[in-house]
């Protein structure tokens, strides 16, 4: 039997529609590839500005949901012209004036925030900077798709795997910058390779509005079939579950971020993961063939519920893949359980850019519900266990799989799973002795139970009764902390914990402790008189040391700068005579270290403190050179840095104002992060020397912590004796390790230093 060639009609049609898959998906993926690399690389630039504060990729995430949900609706309405050269010209002319916007900067009369509404400032400043360019950029998904369909593809029926394409070349973008493109190019060079790609990007969608031009003018309904062209619009209760659907985790995205930034770093890295994660959610759910089947995200989206549960009770802080990993991999199989509802309930192709407009508005409501509502409605963190609640109502509405009679069993397995979690958070923290293992097991037997109770409850309404429930309890469960008082700010949340008997007031960001105050002693009697330095600010500690060698080579009053109040533990470590001056970024810190209520420091030390607020950075700039004895930076919140305090520049701002035999006192304590050797770099650029302080000091049950600190000088002579002490050593910079500068930084670097380390 013979099989007839191919006509040559037949191979045009086959290297046409070949060139049009190619050149569409070669662009969706550019696109995609610009549109969430432009995300970390201008937050970062902006990041400087307001402190280096996780809460600006919160607002920044705001902003690319909101113009996202804008490039979407752009998208639909382009779509309904008659005329197929419209959308065409019109986008290419809004591409091109986009073009003229770049590269990327801050426009000028934003670079200095106001002293309150950074949220709204800083949408104002990311709308004027870069609005054009990522406007543009966030209509093509939806918009080439479209023109996809029209030139009559064999696979225009169903365009949604140019939908995974996209996100491929998203989780790409976000995964790269952290790994490659910050830590071998600058800022700089970085604007400039995104400048170059952004013209390319131009030329390709040229080339897809050519071949949509080209393409007979019925060339979609040719190929569509009966079923794709007589189908029903979507209704609005299927629409309104749309959004509900990408709303959650949307901002359960912006919750996990903040909570894994909180503990490490402001820095792209820890950003980028868990977006990396939800756009790998996409692509994996609009496969033909799901690498994942869904009926297994939904079998295992309880355990994962389950697994946060624990997380958030047991804790994990000491442990960095613990904190990272644990949250990031229960947030990926949320996130695929209900993008997986978004796929399996997507409406036919001429439907298609409606279900994108759908989906880029409940993102948007995530984000802004977990960006900008959450942090002025709530004192603490509560948006994570509140969506992680509204998690188990994104579950299908199925049967109950158990016997009528048995439905009063599920209260009872809800009872047993809290009361095993709660018991191993209890322990967890009352008892440091109990082996970690110990904790986990009662903690993991905890979560099977809640896992296999969340599992047999199908209907959606229980399940969410489940974890409300759970969480709720575990918001209430006491702890041998104390008393614990939560202010919240666009900074962060601070914790004021009062241990067992009002012994300690401690103040907490995140996990980290960032001062404390001793008013009972051991006997139970009030402590009287002027207040004691302790925690990090011991007089025995690096920074307590540092301050005595000052005054002592000086023999006079010294003059001092100190960059973070916190408790305000320092403003007692000063002398009679001496002239101290805070900078600080926070008010609500200010407020909350004045108030007697919770710390005595600056009421029975320095009563008439009026410290500087705003960013340091700016606000140091500002002071007159050759002016302070010692400059202090403690300006980290938990263990996350702000970078642009701890690169050249910055280190050039501090040495400026130093007087002649001045020096900078830094205050690196970092559980993740390996900072000894940047500021040693940092002050070899600046023709400095360093010495470095690390001491384990065995008394944490007295809120006197080991500290690692840097001091740097212009001379040997300039810190005293420290020069001579055993306890400080002197210290080279790295000749292979690269300075941070605001242009460079490498977080990767930091935590594989600090792994490393911890190894030996």
């Amino acid at each position: 039997m013979t099989v007839a060639a191919p006509s040559l009609t037949d191979q045009a049609d086959i290297s046409r529609n070949r060139l049009i898959l190619v050149v569409y998906t070669l662009a969706i993926f550019v696109s995609a590839l610009l549109l969430f690399s432009v995300q970390p690389l201008f937050t970062k630039m902006v990041l400087p500005r307001l402190g280096g504060s996780p809460a600006v990729w919160s607002v920044a995430m705001v902003f690319f949901q909101s113009l996202l949900l804008a490039g979407y609706a752009y998208a639909h309405y382009l779509t309904k012209a008659s005329n197929r050269v419209v959308p065409v010209v019109v986008h290419l002319l809004l591409l091109v004036a986009a073009m003229l916007t770049l590269p990327l900067s801050i426009r000028a009369g934003w670079g200095e925030p106001p002293t309150s509404g950074y949220a709204f400032w800083l949408l104002g400043l990311f709308a004027v900077s870069i609005g054009l360019p990522f406007f543009a950029l966030a209509a093509n998904n939806p918009l080439l798709q479209a023109w996809f369909v029209r030139t009559g593809h064999p696979n225009g029926p169903d365009p949604y795997f140019l939908y995974a394409s996209s996100n491929i070349g998203s989780f790409l973008a976000l995964l790269s910058y952290p790994v490659l493109l910050e830590p071998v190019f600058t800022l700089q060079t970085q604007n400039w390779i995104w400048t170059g790609c952004y013209a390319l990007l131009i030329l390709l969608i040229a080339g897809c509005g050519a071949l949509l031009l080209k393409s007979p003018a019925n060339a979609a309904a040719l190929n569509m079939g009966e079923d794709d062209t007589t189908v029903p619009a979507p209704s609005w209760l299927l629409r309104a579950r749309w959004i509900f659907l990408a709303a959650v985790p949307s901002g359960l995205l912006i919750a996990v971020t903040a909570h894994i930034s909180t503990d490490v770093a402001a820095a792209p890295l820890l950003w980028v993961l868990p977006l990396s994660l939800y756009l790998l959610t996409w692509v994996l759910v609009f496969q033909s063939r799901p690498l994942l089947p869904h009926w297994l995200m939904l079998w295992l989206q309880p355990v994962a519920v389950a697994g946060v549960v624990i997380l958030l009770a047991v804790g994990g802080e000491q442990n960095l893949l613990l904190t990272l990993g644990g949250h990031q991999l229960c947030f990926f199989v949320i996130a695929m359980a209900c993008h997986g509802e978004l796929a399996r309930t997507r409406p036919a192709a001429k439907y298609l850019t409606g279900f994108y407009v759908a989906l880029s508005f409940g993102g948007m409501v995530g984000g802004l519900f977990a960006g900008l509502v959450a942090p002025f409605v709530f004192s603490w963190i509560a948006e994570y266990p509140i969506l992680l609640a509204l998690v188990t109502l994104c579950r299908p509405s199925v049967p109950e799989r158990l016997p009528r009679f048995t439905q009063w069993y599920w209260p009872l397995l809800a009872a047993i799973a809290v009361g095993l979690i709660l018991p191993a958070y209890y322990a967890g923290h009352l008892f440091d002795q109990l082996e970690d293992w110990r904790v986990w097991m009662i903690g993991g037997v905890g979560v099977l139970a809640m896992a296999i109770t969340l599992g047999l409850n199908a209907n959606r309404w229980k399940v969410f009764a489940t974890v409300a429930v759970a969480l709720v309890l575990l918001r209430a469960y006491p702890t041998d902390a104390g008393r614990v008082e939560t202010v919240r700010s666009f900074f962060g949340v601070h914790k004021i914990v009062v241990t067992p008997h009002g012994q300690y007031h401690v103040l907490m960001h995140g996990t980290t402790i960032h001062g404390a105050e001793k008013f009972k002693n051991d006997d139970g009697t009030p402590v009287t008189g002027r207040p004691e330095p302790i925690t990090y600010y011991h007089k025995d500690g690096g920074i307590g040391q540092a301050i005595a060698a000052m005054r002592e080579r000086k023999g006079a009053p010294l003059k001092v700068a100190v960059i973070g109040l916190g408790s305000g533990s320092l403003a007692c470590a000063s002398a009679p005579g001496e002239d101290w001056k805070f900078f600080e970024i926070d008010q609500t810190m200010v407020d909350s270290a004045r108030d007697p209520k919770y710390f005595t420091y600056i009421q029975k030390c320095e009563p008439n403190l009026k410290p500087v607020i705003g960013d340091a950075r700016l606000t140091f700039a500002k002071e007159p050179d050759g002016t302070y004895d010692v400059i202090i930076v403690d300006a980290y919140s938990s263990d996350a840095i702000p970078i642009h305090l701890a690169t050249e520049e910055a280190m050039a701002i501090y040495k400026a104002k130093l007087a002649p035999h001045g020096a900078v006192v830094m205050h690196v304590s970092n559980r993740h992060l390996e900072l000894e050797s940047v500021v040693v770099g940092i002050a070899d650029a600046n023709d400095l020397k360093s010495w470095v302080y690390s001491e384990d000091t065995g008394r944490d049950a007295e809120y006197i912590f080991s500290t690692t600190v840097v001091i740097s000088a212009r001379e040997e002579a300039d810190v005293g004796k420290l020069a001579s002490s055993d306890k400080w050593t002197l210290t080279e910079a790295e000749d292979h390790q690269r300075v941070w500068t605001d242009n460079y930084s490498n977080i990767i670097g930091a935590v594989w230093r600090r792994l490393r380390d911890g190894e030996q």
